[in-house]
């Protein structure tokens, strides 16, 4: 989703970081092999995610959604040199694809994996967090907020992904089988109203929020 004209967007990403040579491959990889290959992050929402966890330095991350790995590998750039990132995905099929990826990274030690259920897994891990990347089923966009604010560290940062859903959240007349768009709207509703957050919606891609937790 484009907000700027395609000459604009072009020299916004041509005067941003570039993107590491381990992600370029990563990318190429995913789209020669795996399916919905427009799941990255890709190039400029990933240093996006690089920078902000280069600014919080948190100890522990948590990942809700891996797909091929991109945005854990961004944002592990960030992460202290004793920390961990844990990262849950529900495809068995793609595990080994990520660790393929984590495992050439610096990070690989510090790359934790959990296949299954993020809402059945997120209460075991015996960890607090200070920086939280959400970008898995939108359905349960609510649902992951409730399960993972008690165990964020003040100060620690929630960051949304796909929030604007390609501007259907302004789309009161949904289709009925259409189940994401209402509990976008629901979800980008809480953040604002939730007493326990500060949250800002940046128009970057799809929409993505940065939420602070008081």
């Amino acid at each position: 989703m484009h907000f700027i004209t395609e000459e604009l967007d072009n020299y916004v990403v041509a005067h941003s970081e570039n993107e590491p040579e381990l992600l370029q491959q990563l990318t190429r990889e995913t789209y020669q092999k795996i399916l919905q290959p427009r799941m990255l992050s890709g190039h400029y929402q990933g240093r996006i995610l690089s920078i902000i966890s280069k600014l919080v330095n948190p100890k522990n991350i948590l990942e809700i959604g891996t797909y091929t790995g991109y945005s854990a590998l961004c944002l592990a750039e960030g992460m202290q040199n004793t920390g961990e990132l844990h990262t849950i995905d529900i495809n068995e099929e793609l595990v080994d694809f990520q660790r393929k990826y984590f495992d050439k990274s610096n990070y690989g030690h510090q790359i934790k994996q959990h296949l299954g259920n993020a809402l059945d897994i997120i209460p075991k891990l015996d960890a607090t967090f200070d920086l939280v990347f959400i970008d898995a089923d939108k359905v349960n966009y609510s649902n992951y907020f409730n399960v993972i604010i008690d165990k964020l560290n003040t100060g620690g940062i929630i960051l949304s992904d796909n929030v604007l859903w390609s501007g259907k959240v302004l789309d009161t007349t949904f289709k009925k089988d259409d189940v994401s768009t209402p509990e976008l709207i629901k979800y980008n509703a809480l953040l604002k109203e939730d007493k326990r957050v500060e949250t800002v919606l940046l128009p970057i891609r799809d929409g993505l929020t940065i939420s602070r937790k008081l």
